[in-house]
C-alpha cells in the first residue's frame, strides 16, 4: 500500500491495476461486516450467503497488497539498497499518516463512537482495528533487508519448499487442530504468516501459468472459503465462524495466490495504459492506486458514517437489501473518500500527512 514512484519506472508489474483491486477488496470485506451481523440477527440465510460470497472475494484484498509489496521491495535490483536509506523512506511514507490518521481516529473513537480509549492503547495497539496492517508492514520492513537477501539467493526450487514449509504451518497445522481431536506443536514449522505473502511476491511475480487455470483455482478457493464459512457457522459458530475467512487458512492462501498472478501478468497495454487507449482507465487506476494509503485508513470513518445515515442515506443491512447494498456501500465509500482525500492532498502540507 505504499506509494512508489510511476509505475513505469518501478517496474513491470502493474502497480496500478494490483493496488486498485485489492483497495476494492478491502473496501467490499469491509461494507460486508455490518450488513453480515444484520442478516444473521434476521434469520435470512439466503442474504447471509451471498455476502459470505462478498467478504470471501474482499479477504484477498490484503494479501493482494502484501504480494504487491514483497514483488517490488524484495526484487533483486533492491538488494543492495541502503539500510538508511530504506528505513527512511519508508518512514516518510507511512510514519507521517499513522500520526494524522492516528490521532483523527483517537478523537473519533471519543467524540463519535463515544468509545474512549487512552493514548497509550492507541499507540501500542492502534486506535482503529484497520491499524492492525499499518503494524504487520511496520514488522516486514524491519525483516525486508535480510529477506532481499535470501530471495535474491534462492532457486525456484528453495522457493518451493519455502512455499510448502510456510503454506503446512500457517495453514494445515491449524485446519487440523480444528477439525480433529489432534495438535502438532505449531513450532515445527516457524515461518511468521505474513512472511510467506511477502517472499511469494517476489517469486510470483515471474511465474507463468495458463489464465484459465488460475481463473479456476480463484474461483475454487472463493467458493470453498464461503462454503466452509457457511458450514462453520452451521455446526461450530462462535469465534471459529470465519476461520476459512482468515487471511491464512488454505482456502484464501488458494484464492489469493493465482488472482496475484492472474493481475500481476496483464500487460499494461492490456488495462489501457496506452496514451491513445481510453485514458480515462488509466487516469481512474492511477488516482485509486496513488491513495490508497489514506483510502484505507479513512475508509471506515464513511462506512460508519453511511451505516448511522450521517451523510442523507442510512445504508445497513436493515434499509437495504445486502445483495445491493454491499457493492452499493463499496462504490460510495471509495467516492466518498476520494472526493475528500483529493482535494486536501492538494493542500502542501497536508499531502504528506494524509499519505
Amino acid at each position: 500500500m505504499q506509494k512508489l514512484p510511476t509505475q513505469e519506472k518501478t517496474s513491470k508489474v502493474p502497480v496500478d491495476l494490483i493496488r486498485t483491486v485489492a483497495i476494492l477488496g478491502v473496501l467490499l470485506l469491509h461494507s460486508a461486516n455490518d450488513l453480515t451481523i444484520q442478516v444473521l440477527n434476521d434469520l435470512e440465510i439466503w442474504r447471509w450467503c451471498i455476502v459470505d460470497v462478498y467478504q470471501s472475494v474482499g479477504r484477498m484484498g490484503v494479501p493482494l497488497f502484501v504480494m504487491l509489496s514483497g514483488a517490488l521491495l524484495l526484487a533483486p535490483s533492491k538488494k543492495s539498497e541502503d539500510l538508511g536509506f530504506f528505513f527512511k523512506k519508508r518512514l516518510s511514507r507511512i510514519g507521517l499518516p499513522f500520526i494524522f490518521w492516528g490521532i483523527a481516529y483517537f478523537i473519533w473513537n471519543i467524540y463519535v463512537e463515544n468509545q474512549p480509549v487512552t493514548i497509550v492503547e492507541s499507540i501500542l495497539t492502534g486506535p482503529y482495528f484497520q491499524f492492525w496492517y499499518l503494524y504487520m508492514l511496520v514488522g516486514l520492513y524491519i525483516l525486508t533487508p535480510f529477506l532481499r537477501l535470501l530471495v535474491a539467493q534462492m532457486t525456484p526450487k528453495l522457493f518451493k519448499y519455502f512455499f510448502i514449509l510456510w503454506f503446512i504451518g500457517v495453514s494445515i497445522v491449524p485446519l487440523i487442530s480444528l477439525v480433529t481431536p489432534y495438535k502438532l506443536d505449531v513450532n515445527v514449522f516457524m515461518i511468521p504468516g505474513w512472511v510467506g505473502y511477502y517472499v511469494l511476491g517476489a517469486y510470483l511475480v515471474n511465474v507463468k501459468i495458463q489464465r484459465l487455470h488460475l481463473a479456476l483455482l480463484t474461483m475454487l478457493g472463493i467458493a470453498l472459503t464461503a462454503i466452509g464459512t457457511y458450514f462453520m457457522a452451521m455446526t461450530v459458530g462462535g469465534g471459529q465462524t470465519y476461520y476459512f475467512q482468515e487471511y491464512l487458512s488454505p482456502t484464501m492462501i488458494l484464492a489469493s495466490i493465482p488472482f496475484f498472478i492472474i493481475l500481476s501478468n496483464i500487460k499494461l497495454s492490456s488495462v489501457s495504459y496506452e496514451p491513445s487507449k481510453h485514458k480515462w482507465t488509466q487516469k481512474l487506476l492511477r488516482l485509486i492506486s496513488e491513495n490508497t494509503l489514506p483510502i484505507y485508513l479513512f475508509h471506515m470513518m464513511v462506512i460508519y458514517l453511511l451505516q448511522n445515515g450521517y451523510l442523507g442515506i442510512t445504508l445497513n443491512g436493515n434499509t437495504v437489501n445486502s445483495i445491493v447494498g454491499v457493492p452499493l456501500m463499496t462504490i460510495l465509500t471509495l467516492l466518498i473518500c476520494l472526493a475528500v482525500i483529493v482535494p486536501l492532498k492538494k493542500v502542501p502540507f497536508l499531502k504528506r500527512l494524509i499519505g
